[in-house]
């Protein structure tokens, strides 16, 4: 399936019914007085996170959706029927814009959470509506209101509890495809990964959601190579994994390429915690490893694992330490996560 982060949908609630102009007609009943009926309610327009969907490919084929137009009234006080409303699938993470792209209407960040984005316009009233004393047989009703239209953004943000990023080449879609089953594409050259991947790693019976986005080069944020597209993927996870690749002649320089890019982009991001590692390790002699290392603690403030996917060096310490600070952030939230390995033993009967 094609990954689309982005679409533009147009939207339009149905009309509200006509009232209706009637009067009661019955034998031996002369004077039977209006009897017309209110119109029915225009169709809402929804929208809804639901579970199974992580692209609004869908909006690529399917780019307007109108709810029905309400019932007209009709005699015998008779109101008309409310118009069907229409509902909008879209992913867990999804963020509505107004057409400006800047004007956030809603942000869905659980599974069934719901917005209405539009209202069905009232039904009209019939002229049974307006009889009165001074007035028992008015002969108009109505007509019902319109409904609401507009354009609006859909923008896609993957929800992940860590999130990797570096430069190209960095060995990000390897990790991944290490400690998780999915499957991107790798080979030896820039900008392999044209768009996010997601996989579920499990370290010590836990486990948490993992986004790789494409990379990184000096002037993303302006829209050099692929740009900042992807980086809003990032922006909702917990903890950052910034691999720097051992084969980089100038680690340091690499990683400050990187924060620079993701400062520039926002602020919040570059204020993530991060755990930094220097990727494919195993190409390296002791010594130069050693001196690589030292460079990249001191450009970076703060301890350096060392790993290798290939080789499976170091893989469990950095998961493990992934995985510890995603439940800090879980528990200082209020967040409290399932333990698998006590669900277990809950169930006679239970299933890997």
């Amino acid at each position: 399936m094609k990954f689309l982060d982005e679409a533009k949908v147009y939207i339009r609630s149905g009309d509200g019914g006509a009232g209706s102009v009637s009067f009661h007609r019955e034998k031996f009943i002369e004077f039977g007085g209006p009897d017309g009926g209110d119109g029915g309610r225009g169709g809402d327009v929804w929208i809804e996170a639901v579970n199974g969907l992580n692209t609004l490919i869908d909006f690529r084929f399917q780019q307007h959706f109108k709810g029905a137009t309400g019932g007209h009234g009709m005699g015998r006080n008779r109101t008309g029927a409310k118009g069907e409303s229409v509902t909008l699938k879209v992913p867990v993470g999804t963020q509505v814009f107004e057409e400006d792209k800047e004007t956030l209407i809603c942000d869905l960040t659980h599974e069934g959470e719901r917005f209405r984005l539009a209202a069905g316009g009232n039904g009209g009233f019939g002229n049974a509506h307006f009889k009165s004393a001074t007035n028992q047989a008015p002969r108009w009703a109505n007509p019902g209101l319109e409904g609401e239209e507009k354009t609006i953004w859909l923008r896609l943000k993957l929800i992940a509890d860590a999130g990797l990023v570096g430069l190209p080449n960095a060995g990000k879609s390897t990790f991944l495809a290490t400690v998780t089953r999915a499957r991107p594409k790798i080979a030896n050259y820039p900008f392999t990964t044209l768009h996010p991947n997601l996989g579920v790693a499990s370290i010590d019976g836990r486990e948490f959601i993992l986004a790789d986005i494409p990379g990184l080069i000096e002037g993303a944020h302006e829209g050099v190579g692929i740009g900042d597209r992807f980086l809003g993927h990032v922006e909702r996870t917990r903890v950052l994994l910034h691999l720097v690749s051992s084969l980089e002649e100038d680690v340091a320089g690499a990683y400050t390429t990187v924060r620079k890019e993701l400062e520039a982009y926002d602020v919040a991001l570059g204020e993530k915690q991060e755990i930094v590692a220097l990727s494919q390790v195993d190409i390296l002699d002791p010594e130069t490893l050693k001196e690589k290392k030292a460079a990249l603690e001191k450009a970076s403030g703060g301890p350096v694992h060392a790993i290798s996917a290939v080789a499976q060096i170091g893989m469990t310490e950095v998961q493990r330490e992934l995985a510890a600070i995603i439940r800090a952030e879980e528990a200082r939230l209020g967040i409290t996560a399932p333990d698998p390995v006590e669900d277990r033993g809950r169930h006679d009967k239970w299933e890997p």
